[in-house]
């Protein structure tokens, strides 16, 4: 869900307690929407996420690491200038906001110590992050808006912040009085659905929570309000007070083993389809509730310009195999031309130039019917005879070739295929670049220009982890690893594992020159299982052999290998044991 006003306030509660006094020692920009606090506080070292993505904005602490573009931008290299080596005074949210205010005590351009403020408003489409100086001046905004397109509240530096105008109708369920209580226990003798009403008439509330109020006050949530607006109104002014006093629990929705909402507290309408699993932190939930989500969203983002170029080329060349496919067909039908040829040799003698059709009997049928064999009458017997010898050969040889041009093209199909299931598990920029250079080495994309080099950062290194046993696993990240660990790193007696006829992650089980044991081989293959298209399924086949033998053909494209004398092993992929294992 949105992170609403009450979910934020009860992230807020654990995250003011981590962070108010720390001093801000690094601030980084991962991505587009998104900037990382380091801090150092008194309770040791922490990090603060603030996202403005209009699809997941939030504020948090976290613990997932996240790779740094090469360059800071600009945006980020102003925050260092301001708040860099700031003291955090506190972290407040106005009433039933989505709205977090850093304050922060630093030092201006001559040692005086200043007041800057960091604000997130996390409002859907109208997210944004802002920096104001010690008088409430924008210093300067993540997304500028321009007094054109919102009359009301322009965002540029210099102005004066404003907060966001209140909801007009709307009641703080924080701060009913009575006689707004009177008021809404009037308007609620009606049909209107309980949540809806909890929507209309409350700020600060999501969907989930006014359904789940009803819920807890009817026992369903469509039930109307009219039914009893009281019961309604003490259910939502108890749960406003257990979120203001701290008691709420962390729980992830999820619904066939994927996550698919959260909250600051157990949710009940959805009956036992959906679990609810709570945590011990808000900042453990967040991290896994978004962090698929944001690899995917990352990657798309930064591997869209070559992402698009590889599947118009795998488009491309799923249209070549088809006409091939069907040329390769027409080529069956060469015997017959082959007869035609002998049998106008064999009855030349009958022949008169300028026929149209031959008559003769089919010797290569057991009762020799009667066929009629088209003919051109401009030409002679023979050379008619030649011209479906001709046909034959030409046909016989086209089969030949096709067969040859089939065999490379599902080569290049499959090739090309691995890359896109590489891309899709791409964690980072360098994940991607490393993709990118390896479709320049193979010409899919141009190399870039001396010019356009980028700051040359360390290659990534093959994901690690440890089975039950102890034993090393490593599992390549795109081909150009995979190539690396199999053919050049990996021992004879090692073993390789490979899902079977799905694209995936060549593993490596480092096994010290001793046979593996079976809970190891059976972990392993589940992390092959886990990296590979199969990532959704059942029982997933996966081979498993020692490297020697495996081979790599000579020509053969990165990360394409045969082998021999291996076994298989059907596994389940399992996220939560590759997050067990990594080392």
């Amino acid at each position: 869900m949105p992170m609403d006003a009450l979910c934020l306030s009860a992230v807020l509660q654990e995250t003011a307690q981590a962070v108010t006094g720390g001093r801000i020692d690094k601030i980084y920009q991962p991505s587009r929407d998104e900037i990382l606090l380091h801090l150092r506080g008194t309770e040791g070292p922490s990090r603060l996420l603030l996202s403005a993505n209009p699809n997941w904005a939030r504020l948090q602490l976290t613990q997932r690491p996240r790779e740094n573009p090469a360059e800071p931008p600009m945006f980020c290299m102003l925050l260092r200038k301001y708040l860099i080596g700031g003291r955090v005074l506190g972290l407040r949210q106005p009433p039933m906001e989505r709205l977090a205010e850093l304050e922060v005590e630093a030092t201006n351009e001559m040692g005086d110590k200043v007041r800057r403020r960091l604000i997130l408003e996390a409002m859907g489409r109208r997210t944004n992050l802002l920096l104001l100086d010690g008088e409430g001046r924008i210093v300067d905004c993540l997304r500028r808006v321009d007094g054109d397109l919102t009359q009301a509240r322009p965002l540029l530096p210099g102005m004066f912040y404003q907060y966001p105008p209140l909801q007009a109708g709307k009641a703080d369920p924080a701060a009913i009085t009575d006689e707004v209580r009177e008021t809404l226990l009037a308007q609620g003798q009606t049909d209107t659905p309980a949540d809806r009403f909890l929507l209309d008439h409350f700020m600060g509330l999501s969907p989930l929570i006014a359904r789940e109020v009803a819920f807890e006050a009817f026992g369903e949530v469509d039930a109307p309000v009219g039914r009893d607006p009281a019961l309604l109104l003490d259910k939502l002014t108890a749960l406003v007070a257990r979120v203001q006093t701290g008691q709420v629990q962390p729980a992830l929705l999820a619904r066939q083993g994927k996550a698919v909402d959260f909250s600051f507290r157990p949710i009940l309408q959805y009956g036992p389809e959906t679990e609810s699993q709570t945590y011990p932190t808000f900042a453990a939930l967040l991290d896994d509730f978004y962090q698929a989500r944001e690899t995917a969203d990352q990657v798309r983002q930064k591997g869209q310009d070559f992402l698009k170029s590889l599947t118009h080329a795998r488009d491309r060349l799923i249209r070549k195999l088809a006409l091939q496919e069907e040329e390769l067909a027409r080529t069956a039908n060469r015997e017959t031309d082959r007869r035609y040829g002998d049998l106008i040799t064999a009855n030349l003698y009958r022949m008169e130039k300028g026929a149209k059709v031959l008559q003769a009997e089919n010797y290569y049928e057991p009762d020799c019917p009667l066929i009629e064999i088209p003919l051109d009458p401009r030409k002679t017997p023979q050379q008619n005879a030649a011209l479906y010898y001709k046909k034959y050969t030409k046909a016989k040889t086209a089969e030949e070739m096709l067969r040859i041009q089939l065999e490379k093209g599902a080569q290049e199909r499959a090739y090309l295929d691995s890359v896109l299931e590489s891309i899709s598990r791409a964690e980072g920029d360098r994940d991607l670049e490393e993709i990118r250079q390896e479709l320049a080495q193979t010409g899919y994309l141009r190399r870039r220009g001396k010019g356009k080099e980028k700051m040359k950062r360390p290659a990534t290194k093959p994901l690690t982890f440890r089975s039950s046993a102890g034993l090393r696993i490593s599992v390549g990240r795109n081909n150009l690893q995979n190539d690396l660990l199999t053919t050049k790193q990996a021992g004879k007696w090692d073993y390789w594992l490979h899902t079977q006829k799905i694209h995936g992650a060549h593993v490596i089980l480092w096994t010290e020159g001793t046979p593996p044991d079976p809970q190891s081989i059976q972990e392993a293959a589940m992390l092959a299982a886990w990296y590979s298209q199969g990532r959704e399924g059942k029982k997933v086949p996966v081979d498993y052999t020692p490297v020697k033998f495996v081979k790599k053909p000579a020509g053969a494209r990165p990360g394409m290998v045969v082998y021999t004398t291996y076994q298989t092993a059907y596994v389940d992929p399992d996220p939560a044991l590759a997050e067990k294992l990594k080392a």
